[in-house]
């Protein structure tokens, strides 16, 4: 029994010891890594509340008043060019035309008429000429008919997508009510606010020739398939934001855009001697940013950074450190201000960078 009990007790020993050498191996074993922060010209994506809008959107408007007759179109729906969509009742329109039709074969025979006793100089020229006036203006009579007859049919002006209805069969419509509106969502125009110091870096560094390729991150959070390009921009900044205004086209060869959706426009911005930190070195208090700084005595110190840019896994550094410091990259966690690092590795920064998730050209 003592036998047994003093073989358990060794056991027990030995596995304790163990542990503790295991324990004290392992604390051992972690060593404080340190880096610099990475000062070098970089690329940074920034996005922009956009707002999306067809490359065509008009109102479709009656031209003649009458009671709509016909609607041939419905909502929603994709119409081509020169499609007929509504009809307005014709008939009044249809008798003009006609009695402006008779008017002008009337007035016709009377121009032949005169034109024949001209010739055989049985009136004079005067004569003649006042019925060619005559038979020429019961011509324009029928042409301005014609033109108002053709006001009751309302044709698609342009290829595209058909909104909701402002009227409804039967109803009577004047002159210039509206009764539809129309998108041309084969392209999008998305526009979207620059800051000035932004655009400012932008004109300095793009070339004149050139244009910027921008990508669409829509509502969904999902990156729209096709790229666009920066095409234009406003005249004026606004004087209350101190933006201005950018707009960027988007081929839509699906349709899946329409007039009047959202998004973020996501456009690469050049960064001239930005000072680049990985993101895993820093850590927040109270929504403020920090990192601990290793002075020449091996001390930490903790101080706080303003970010002038995200990128994944970087930040580029407004304020805060220089490129010249060295900052703790792995054991944040396991120092605390005005400790002192017994041992650590140093890292360059040109060696840390590329090994993140995302490396920086």
């Amino acid at each position: 029994m003592n036998r047994n009990l003093m073989i358990m007790s060794m056991m027990a020993l030995f596995c304790y010891t163990g542990c503790q050498s295991h324990k004290e191996e392992q604390e051992e074993e972690f060593k404080f890594s340190v880096t610099s922060p990475l000062r070098k010209d970089t690329l940074v994506i920034k996005d922009y509340v956009c707002q999306i809008r067809a490359i065509q959107h008009i109102e479709v408007r009656a031209l003649e008043k009458g009671y709509l007759q016909n609607i041939f179109v419905d909502e929603g729906k994709f119409v081509k060019q020169g499609q007929l969509m509504f009809q307005i009742m014709p008939l009044m329109y249809k008798a003009e035309l006609q009695k402006a039709e008779a008017e002008a074969k009337f007035a016709e025979i009377e121009f032949l008429t005169t034109k024949s006793l001209a010739d055989s100089n049985v009136v004079s020229p005067n004569e003649l000429a006042l019925a060619k006036a005559k038979f020429d203006k019961a011509k324009a009579e029928v042409s301005l008919a014609q033109v108002h007859l053709g006001f009751t049919e309302i044709r698609s002006p342009f290829d595209g997508i058909m909104d909701r209805f402002q009227v409804r069969l039967g109803s009577l419509v004047n002159e210039g009510d509206l009764l539809t509106t129309m998108s041309d969502n084969s392209k999008m125009w998305v526009y979207f606010n620059v800051p000035e110091a932004e655009y400012l870096n932008y004109k300095m560094t793009a070339r004149p020739d050139s244009m910027m390729h921008v990508n669409l991150l829509m509502a969904n959070n999902v990156l729209f398939d096709y790229p666009g390009l920066v095409q234009a921009i406003e005249a004026d900044f606004n004087n209350e934001t101190g933006n201005i205004a950018f707009r960027a086209t988007f081929p839509n060869p699906k349709g899946l855009l329409r007039h009047g959706e959202t998004g973020n426009v996501e456009m690469t911005v050049p960064l001239k001697n930005a000072l680049i930190i990985p993101q895993k070195a820093t850590f927040e208090i109270l929504e403020k940013k920090y990192v601990f700084v290793v002075d020449k005595e091996n001390v930490v110190h903790q101080k706080e950074i303003t970010i002038a840019a995200e990128m994944p896994d970087l930040y580029v550094i407004k304020e805060g450190v220089s490129e010249h410091e060295r900052i703790v990259l792995e054991g944040i966690r396991k120092v605390k201000d005005n400790d002192k690092l017994a041992e650590y590795e140093y890292h360059d920064p040109k060696v840390v960078i590329p090994h993140l998730k995302v490396y920086v050209e």
